[in-house]
């Protein structure tokens, strides 16, 4: 494993910087690649500016290289439009490339009222968003069964750690709570709503993009207990030295700000994983990849407070 190279394709975002970091921690040859070739990285870590959405530009991002790992995402309201020829894309490229292929996914596939989500579960989603998910799934699927690339696919939950600028949570608590504002959480306080810490699922993805046990196959990652909102909340509180008022935002707040503000418009559609329990069953990776402890709730809170408390927007030092 340590000879082979890895690319990270959206290494600016949160997702995809951490599984950078992931891979230096291990001592892999990493290359970065976002549009522009600036993400933030450690020291020895190549480069790369691309548009992966072109074939050409995603040709040029993993030329040379042995795992994929595909964390790039449109913007969250042209998914529809955008997502399947930008997947596409790198599906072609890596095939080009002769390397495995591991998506950075998500639950949406998964409908509501689905219960504890497994891999099990249906993915019979009718949102927008389920749906371009499950077209993503399919066209990733038969990707590898028809011999083009082999892929693997990785599923967690809303993330939250160091870096996390692109994520709800941090977006309505973390970085609130560390200018000393009030929280907010989406939906329901009283739900629980499994958390990924993004140290502990880069990890995780670096478990698949090294394994031939991973291959053809979707994977939901480690998380820990599912806390409530409230618990989270709470446990934000406890890392500072005032704490701050706590609130939530409902249907009602969303829709009334929906048509001044595209992220509360694009979270309607969603909100019922706040408003009921969501929950996942991980046991599948932790029974096939071997145990992993995931990192407790207050430690993961306090490590991602402490670090924006200190460097604003959260950009990992």
């Amino acid at each position: 494993m340590q000879d082979q190279r890895h690319v990270v394709l959206g290494a600016s975002g949160g997702a995809g910087n951490a599984i950078v970091h992931a891979l230096v921690e291990r001592g892999r040859t990493v290359r970065a690649v976002n549009r522009k070739g600036d993400a933030t990285v450690p020291e020895g870590v190549e480069r790369v500016g691309a548009d992966i959405a072109i074939a050409s530009g995603a040709r040029n991002a993993v030329t040379g290289t042995d795992v994929v790992y595909m964390a790039a995402q449109p913007a969250y309201h042209r998914w529809a439009e955008e997502f399947p020829a930008m997947v596409e894309s790198v599906i072609d490229a890596t095939s080009t490339a002769g390397a495995r292929l591991v998506m950075v996914d998500n639950l949406y596939t998964y409908a509501p009222g689905t219960g504890v989500m497994s891999e099990d579960s249906p993915e019979n989603s009718k949102t927008r968003k389920g749906r371009v998910r499950g077209q993503l799934t399919h066209m990733l699927r038969s990707a590898h069964e028809t011999g083009r690339v082999r892929v693997s696919i990785g599923r967690a939950s809303d993330y939250f750690g160091p870096g996390t600028n692109n994520s709800a949570i941090t977006a309505l608590s973390i970085a609130r709570a560390a200018d000393g504002k009030s929280m907010r959480w989406l939906g329901r306080l009283d739900k629980r709503h499994s958390l990924a810490y993004l140290p502990d699922i880069a990890a995780a993805y670096v478990t698949l993009g090294e394994s031939d046990k991973a291959d053809g196959d979707t994977w939901i990652l480690p998380h820990g207990p599912a806390p409530t909102g409230a618990e989270f909340l709470a446990a934000v509180n406890n890392t500072l030295p005032d704490h701050v008022t706590t609130g939530s935002l409902s249907k009602t707040m969303l829709l009334m700000a929906a048509p001044f503000h595209p992220m509360s418009r694009e979270s309607l559609e969603v909100l019922y994983q706040w408003t009921d329990d969501f929950v996942v069953d991980d046991s599948k990776f932790q029974r096939v990849f071997g145990p992993s402890t995931t990192t407790p709730l207050d430690e993961a809170v306090h490590t991602t407070i402490a670090r924006y408390r200190n460097h604003g927007a959260g950009v990992r030092a």
